[in-house]
């Protein structure tokens, strides 16, 4: 089978590493790609977000199955044009996407299907959000309703930090058209898991849980990035729990959808909050997490191929989904000022000093007369793996240490909590 990634990231790169150990394909590409995807696929000079020349490329080679890495192309309703030429694609409609896309109508869906999440309210004018901020007990969380890499959360702990995010994201439109529009809802504290499913809109099969640090500085310090590493299993993701969210979030808002003719069918990302109360939902992603995916997949014993050719197919209810009692530990490797502004271009040395049972997942890179070199904020993620925790995050870490560039900036404290 030929199979097309579409996408840039160390996301993409999991994906298409795990694909490759199917027997059943037999040409893997990746539009646009990274220096780590070109050694396993074929790159292809075409953006992720250009449908119609994505479209147009999969006609013309044959394509069995396409696969949307990222949230923006599905929202912009990649995965509809695809299926309306019968073209095989992994991911959700445009309509299914705005589970990510808008967390107004993502708050209004789980309100509707009785999801737990924060209380919350929504807003389009500047002046109605900070009258009601007014009246509000704090900590508070702001949040822009579109799509914003990470970037349009703020959790304010004075009234005039809340007031300063409203017009950061409403006034000043620092995260653009995603800014047009506000939720305000309650913060929420306990311990965060994200906990991803397989589902074809009607079955669903839970992956397993991870953690994932969003601040860029160790102990949570620093503004918010797209993550800065991972692991999995997290200790407190007991059975129970996973059950649990299973039950009361993932079944219900897949049913909801299909109830409204929004089938969903793809990975439905949820990012939890477990309270004292119960688990609570922060956030619907459309897709695989980033960078979830590189401690995730790797634990994942069954052939993603076969998976996803079942939810294409809807017959997901068939699949025998295996997973590994290993742990994994993922530790992302970022340029210097991400997430604020950074320079490119520096080489890249130590890639070829990693253990054979270690992984390095690309993201930011490009090669550049046969030197790998920088080309965004999040550069790598290098992920351990062993019977536990401790071995797994010994094995990220005494790798990362070997890999070097200007500027190179990662947490040291990701899975430090559970070791």
């Amino acid at each position: 089978m030929r199979v097309l990634v579409v996408g840039s990231g160390a996301r993409e790169h999991a994906i298409i590493w795990k694909l490759s150990q199917s027997p059943r394909i037999t040409q893997l590409y990746c539009a646009p790609g990274n220096g780590g995807t070109r050694a396993i696929a074929e790159n292809l000079a075409i953006s992720a977000t250009d449908v119609a020349d994505l479209v147009e490329w999969a006609q013309a080679h044959s394509i069995d199955l396409t696969v949307i890495g990222p949230e923006d192309p599905l929202a912009a309703g990649i995965a509809d044009r695809f299926r309306e030429l019968s073209l095989p694609v992994f991911g959700p409609s445009k309509e299914g996407a705005r589970i990510e896309s808008s967390k107004a109508w993502a708050k209004e869906l789980m309100q509707r299907y009785h999801v737990p999440t924060a209380a919350s309210a929504t807003f389009t004018e500047p002046s109605e959000a900070e009258e009601y901020l007014r009246h509000q007990s704090l900590p508070i969380v702001v949040k822009a309703d579109g799509l914003a890499a990470g970037k349009g959360v703020i959790v304010a702990h004075t009234r005039e930090e809340a007031l300063a995010a409203v017009a950061h994201i409403m006034k000043d439109r620092a995260v653009g058209e995603a800014g047009s529009r506000i939720i305000i809802e309650e913060c929420l504290t306990g311990v965060e898991v994200s906990v991803l499913a397989f589902t074809d809109g009607k079955s669903i099969r839970p992956m397993v849980p991870a953690c994932d640090y969003k601040r860029v500085f160790d102990n949570d310090n620093g503004p918010n990035t797209g993550g800065m590493g991972a692991y999995s299993p997290p200790r407190f993701a007991t059975k129970e729990l996973l059950a649990q969210i299973e039950e009361t979030v993932l079944q219900p808002i897949v049913d909801g959808m299909a109830a409204e003719d929004v089938p969903y069918s793809g990975v439905l990302y949820a990012g939890m909050m477990v309270t004292e109360s119960g688990p609570k939902v922060l956030e619907f992603n459309c897709r695989f997490g980033d960078p979830e995916t590189q401690v995730i997949l790797p634990r994942l014993k069954s052939d993603l191929l076969d998976v996803m050719l079942r939810i294409v197919e809807g017959k997901l209810g068939e699949a025998d989904v295996q997973w590994s009692e290993e742990a994994s530990c993922g530790v992302v490797l970022a340029s210097g000022g991400y997430p604020g502004p950074f320079a490119k271009g520096y080489p890249i040395s130590g890639l070829e000093t990693i253990d054979s049972d270690a992984l390095v997942f690309q993201a930011g890179t490009a090669r550049q007369g046969g030197a790998t070199i920088t080309s965004g904020g999040r550069v790598l993620t290098v992920v351990g793996l062993d019977k536990d925790l401790a071995g797994a995050r010994a094995k990220a870490y005494a790798n990362a240490t070997r890999i070097s560039f200007d500027g190179c900036h990662y947490r040291k404290d990701v899975a430090l909590r559970e070791v």
